[in-house]
């Protein structure tokens, strides 16, 4: 569900981001607004990072190979951390640098009607798309704040949108306010603050994203919850006394991989041992669907065969 809901918001947002970034550009030519040649490349860096999310869930899906025996479920977030480089060297810094240059030398806003237009149709364009994410987000998002889902969403996907369109939001009250107040005080300065404003804002972004897909391409575990899951399915086998200790790590956003030691009776049998291992898996993945890479480790339970430490 995650997977497939990441997919429709992506595309609900490149669909209004390439509408968006055409209209966007054509104002610019007619209006030589900053702030609308900001918020056109933003417009059209979205785009493209639409098109790398996209790419990443594709190249993701492939079957394992000898050389990458567990597969490339991780592409997905290598291709997340690219989208935060793109929209820090192309939207943030571009930003900045043309507000710079629009406070350096300002003119004026040429027919700001259509600089107008523009910007509320762009608005009401990225709403219907953050509106496609934020209703795909609270699918998965359960019982988290905000914050949190960003935090601690191991899909790549969405967190990503959700993040882009408030961004792009938030950049187009921006840019329509650096118009607005250029219009009204004739000082084209406004445009260039309101341009430099949208680049500052999307450096946040980028940094956030950065921050959160780099945990996620190093390598993160289960959350508590999945991995109390998982301990409870390994303790509720007759054959497994307790479990010595876990370790787990995301493959990708639907795939885990479950490593544990595991202690059993010192008396058991090797076939019963076995019989208690197949088991295990088949409770762990009745209980975690997405953990389909178990290695499991028996042990003695050295606490029953030394007596209590």
């Amino acid at each position: 569900m995650s997977a497939g809901g990441g997919t429709k918001a992506i595309i609900a947002a490149l669909a209004a981001n390439l509408a968006i970034a055409v209209a966007k550009f054509v104002a610019f030519l007619i209006t030589t607004s900053s702030s609308m040649l900001a918020e056109s490349i933003h417009s059209l860096a979205d785009s493209g990072n639409q098109v790398l999310l996209l790419v990443g869930g594709k190249r993701a899906a492939r079957d394992r190979t000898p050389e990458h025996p567990f597969g490339y479920g991780r592409e997905r977030y290598f291709y997340a951390f690219v989208v935060a480089v793109v929209l820090f060297t192309i939207g943030a810094l571009f930003s900045l640098y043309e507000g710079w240059h629009k406070i350096s030398d300002p003119h004026e806003v040429k027919t700001p009607i259509v600089a107008f237009g523009v910007l509320i149709f762009a608005i009401i364009a990225e709403a219907f798309s953050f509106r496609t994410a934020i209703k795909e987000s609270n699918h998965v998002r359960g019982n988290q704040s905000w914050v949190q889902f960003i935090r601690r969403s191991k899909s790549p996907e969405l967190p990503v949108i959700v993040l882009e369109d408030l961004g792009a939001l938030v950049g187009l009250i921006l840019a329509l306010a650096g118009v607005t107040m250029a219009v009204v005080t004739g000082d084209g300065v406004w445009d260039g603050v309101g341009t430099m404003a949208i680049g500052v804002l999307l450096a946040i972004i980028a940094v956030i994203l950065a921050i959160e897909t780099k945990s996620l391409l190093i390598g993160e575990g289960a959350g508590p919850e999945v991995e109390r899951r998982i301990r409870d399915a390994l303790e509720g086998t007759p054959e497994v006394t307790r479990v010595i200790h876990m370790r787990t790590l995301h493959l990708g956003p639907e795939e885990i991989l479950v490593a544990a030691k595991i202690a059993v009776d010192h008396d058991d049998t090797a076939s019963e041992v076995a019989r208690g291992i197949d088991e295990a898996e088949q409770r762990i993945r009745a209980a975690v669907p997405e953990a389909r890479v178990i290695y499991l480790e028996p042990d003695l339970d050295r606490s029953k065969v030394n007596g209590p430490v």
